[in-house]
């Protein structure tokens, strides 16, 4: 017998489009990944992933995270040429009901499922306060940052744009780092530094700083070289790690999230052993008065590959209730 799909459920990032379909069970099935930028808008992808993988059942009802503020039921993308709302999938796939919901807002509802093998600890392993805010935040093609609002009624996923917030330097070199970008951008968002653009930033900034010309092309190169040995891309790696940590401390500050800070995105999976053995956690408790408050707070990577999907999954069962 073939599954009845109730949802259809959508990681929408500046750069890769996540979808899966959930069953009448709340279980996620049938997970694919598109690259944005191959399509003209995001409702060619959703009519290519509706036409070869749910076919003729199609889902009632669909909560799509996107990668920007959502306001009014529409998001203009922050990292692609994309308008889209909630009226007009309604109108073009006659679903039921549809929710855009900030992306790291999906990845809030998702932290309190994961666990095991879908987390790695940054620091001490500590008890998470489970009635507690949590805070999820994460660099990729931009930088997000969401809070999770709990109690005995149920989660609230609290969407911020924390990432365009400004980059606070912490010593001269990221002071020296700060003026660079801020001659070549104007004013310097913690997301100037926290993504994939902004890791390579960081590596040319340190080069320029040192005198010497960046040998390596893109972000992908300083990673890659970062994690064999190369001197320069080694030191941003453990610099941007750093920055992280300092910007997951004061969230966690701004939150009160003892229920634990989760750091996700494409880029720290990939660094992970470097993350763990870096500065992050030491910059993650050096907050002065507060140390003590955040050194209870626990830090998590997350491992899970659809932390988002999970949490539209969670939006989704949230409105089938209604």
């Amino acid at each position: 017998m073939k599954p009845q799909w109730v949802g259809l459920v959508g990681d929408i990032g500046g750069t890769n489009a996540r979808f899966a379909l959930v069953d009448a069970q709340g279980h996620v099935r049938h997970p694919r990944i598109f690259a944005c930028r191959q399509y003209a808008s995001l409702a060619d992808i959703v009519a290519e992933y509706i036409e070869t993988t749910a076919g003729k059942k199609r889902p009632p009802k669909a909560v799509f995270a996107v990668a920007g503020p959502v306001l009014d039921g529409e998001i203009e993308f922050t990292n692609l040429h994309w308008v889209v709302s909630e009226g007009d999938l309604l109108a073009q796939f006659e679903f039921e009901a549809v929710a855009l919901i900030n992306d790291f807002a999906a990845q809030a509802l998702a932290c309190p499922l994961l666990e095991g093998p879908d987390l790695r600890m940054l620091g001490p392993a500590l008890p998470r306060a489970h009635e507690c805010p949590v805070v999820a935040l994460g660099a990729g093609t931009g930088f997000g940052v969401a809070g999770l609002a709990r109690s005995d009624r149920g989660d609230i996923a609290v969407a911020t744009e924390g990432g365009h917030a400004s980059f606070a330097p912490t010593d001269e070199v990221e002071i020296e780092i700060w003026r660079r970008l801020n001659a070549r951008y104007g004013r310097v968002s913690n997301e100037r530094l926290l993504s994939g653009q902004g890791l390579y930033d960081i590596y040319c900034a340190l080069a320029d700083i040192q005198g010497v010309e960046p040998a390596l092309a893109d972000e992908m190169a300083v990673t890659t070289e970062g994690l064999v040995g190369d001197p320069l891309a080694a030191a941003a790696l453990d610099r941007f790690g750093g920055i992280m940590g300092s910007i997951a401390g004061d969230l966690a500050l701004t939150f009160g999230a003892r229920g634990g800070v989760y750091v996700s995105g494409g880029i720290s999976p990939r660094i992970a052993d470097r993350l763990a053995k870096g500065p992050f956690r030491a910059r993650f408790e050096a907050k002065g008065r507060l140390s003590d408050y955040v050194r209870a707070i626990p830090t998590y990577l997350v491992l899970h590959p659809y932390p988002a999907i999970l949490g539209a999954a969670r939006e989704l069962e949230q409105m089938e209730r209604l």
